[in-house]
């Protein structure tokens, strides 16, 4: 019986050098430098050519960008950064029609300016719902506003007194999706009415609104 001894030679992680990271920072790149040593070392492992290994690099750049555009974004627009359609729990106790879900996520009533009503009881979700389509909107390139209605007039309310009505609503008209959260939990005043009045004849068929409530249609 013959045995053979050796040494196993332990896989190096290549370094960066100073060098190179002071010139990704000036070039706006420096997050690389936290994930380039280990993709010089997939590079060498996987026989990558320069070309194949310059595009690995600036694709983890533009994914980067995108995440942290779009977490901006939702922030900007009033999101939870929680409420995501990827952290919807299909084991949750709530019946609702799988079908109808999907066709909402893929947003072709949005494509259409058409426009959604979440009605349902307290703790079943609405709320988690609209917010999970308004991050799905700024992924997509959308832009997105949402309020609790009862904020959403009470602002407006306020910008009629300093005279800025006209400029806040030319905001709500121009996203591309609104979400109006609790509509009708209260009764409404006159000013509230006529300003949802406008919001919804002047965006119908041009973009869309999605209304969470808790009231029966």
């Amino acid at each position: 019986m013959t045995t053979t001894t050796g040494t196993l030679t332990p896989s190096v992680t290549p370094s960066v050098t100073p060098e190179l990271t002071a010139t990704l920072r000036r070039l706006k790149l420096g997050q690389l430098v936290d994930t380039l040593p280990e993709r010089l070392a997939l590079a060498k492992t996987s026989k990558m050519s320069h070309a194949e290994f310059l595009q690995l690099l600036l694709a983890d750049e533009v994914s980067r960008r995108d995440t942290t555009s779009a977490a901006r974004k939702a922030k900007a627009a009033g999101l939870d950064r929680r409420m995501r359609l990827e952290h919807w729990d299909a084991t949750a106790n709530v019946t609702y029609d799988q079908a109808v879900l999907d066709e909402l996520a893929s947003l072709r009533f949005v494509d259409a300016g058409q426009n959604a009503l979440i009605i349902g009881p307290v703790g079943v979700g609405k709320t988690f719902l609209a917010v999970a389509l308004g991050h799905t909107a700024i992924r997509r390139g959308r832009s997105v506003h949402f309020e609790r209605s009862d904020q959403l007039f009470k602002r407006l309310r306020i910008a009629r007194l300093d005279n800025t009505l006209d400029a806040e609503l030319r905001k709500l008209l121009r996203v591309d999706l609104l979400i109006i959260d609790d509509y009708a939990l209260t009764a409404s005043d006159a000013a509230a009415t006529s300003d949802f009045y406008d919001l919804i004849v002047e965006r119908h068929r041009r973009a869309s609104t999605v209304i969470t409530s808790n009231r029966d249609p």
